[in-house]
């Protein structure tokens, strides 16, 4: 059985060239020497990539993201919507995601008294997903 490379859908190439030395006659093979490899590099070349290494470059490293879905009441969702429009009423387009992380800011700047009180004037709601159509 043939394997195929994934882009083309042909054989690999060592295949087709391992196949036609199979084919060729044995006299028609000469014994050829190898072209000699230089060894030596120019010197401008090694000296201009030294240089570069040598300046500092300031590594940022990227905060893994976490994908993550939840429920909430359409009330709550509805509230988004119209921090959205605030935030572009100041020329602040806003996402989603960037409101839900500016208020989870806001609620861990917020003392232990404060944050229970947030905590407890949200209404209760049932875990899980909710019913379609509900």
């Amino acid at each position: 059985m043939a394997t195929r490379t994934p882009a083309t859908g042909t054989r690999p190439a060592a295949k087709k060239a391992a196949t036609a030395k199979t084919t060729q006659p044995a006299k028609a093979k000469k014994a050829v020497a190898p072209a000699p490899k230089p060894t030596a590099k120019p010197a401008a070349k090694p000296a201009a990539k030294a240089a570069a290494p040598a300046a500092p470059k300031e590594v940022k490293l990227k905060a893994k993201l976490v994908r993550d879905s939840f429920t909430m009441p359409q009330a709550d969702f509805a509230l988004i919507g119209a921090l959205k429009e605030r935030a572009i009423g100041f020329k602040r387009p806003a996402k989603k995601s960037e409101l839900l992380r500016a208020g989870l800011q806001a609620l861990a700047g917020l003392n232990d008294t404060a944050l229970k009180a947030a905590l407890d004037a949200l209404a209760p709601l049932k875990p899980g997903r909710p019913k379609k159509g509900a």
